[in-house]
């Protein structure tokens, strides 16, 4: 079982610095399936699976990532962003990209992530992803992002969010 301690424990060991931890659900569609982005009605609900985002900032301008699924490290420059074929950190990168085109200013940072959503099961592991980050990155360097706002990142067009 996934507990804010293991998830803390975890990334003090890889990244030796205290995080800020955020956690985000995965959700089911009970109408309008594949309709959110296309303007049409939902009606989701959260399930009590979620993906667990755990943050610390940099002193440079890195961003390293540690995904516990893949058991896989990433690292990339700020101001370097790009997509990835590895994937799974295009999702958390994409994040930064539209963060940064609407004026924002972040900084180098150390990203660790897990979770029990499962992965490609329809439950929206990648909307998880994206909203946790979101947060986490909000928080972190204090951005101020409305709550609200941070769901509709289906609506922050960017091409490192394509698949």
């Amino acid at each position: 079982m996934i507990t804010k301690e293991s998830i803390q424990n975890k990334f003090t060991s890889i990244f030796q610095a205290e995080p800020i931890i955020v956690r985000s659900p995965g959700r089911i569609n009970i109408i309008g399936e594949h309709t959110d982005y296309n303007d049409g009605f939902v009606l989701p609900a959260a399930i009590d699976k979620a993906v667990y985002i755990a943050v610390s900032k940099r002193d440079d301008e890195l961003i390293s990532l540690y995904a516990e699924d893949y058991k896989a490290v990433y690292e990339i420059s700020l101001n370097a962003i790009a997509p990835t074929d590895l994937h799974w950190p295009n999702y958390i990168l994409g994040v930064v990209d539209q963060i940064q085109k609407r004026g924002l200013l972040v900084g180098g940072f150390n990203l660790y992530i897990d979770g029990d959503v499962p992965l490609g099961a329809g439950l929206s592991s990648s909307a998880a992803v994206e909203c946790a980050t979101t947060l986490a990155l909000s928080e972190l360097f204090e951005l101020n992002i409305p709550r609200l706002e941070i769901p509709k990142l289906d609506n922050w067009p960017s091409i490192l969010m394509q698949e």
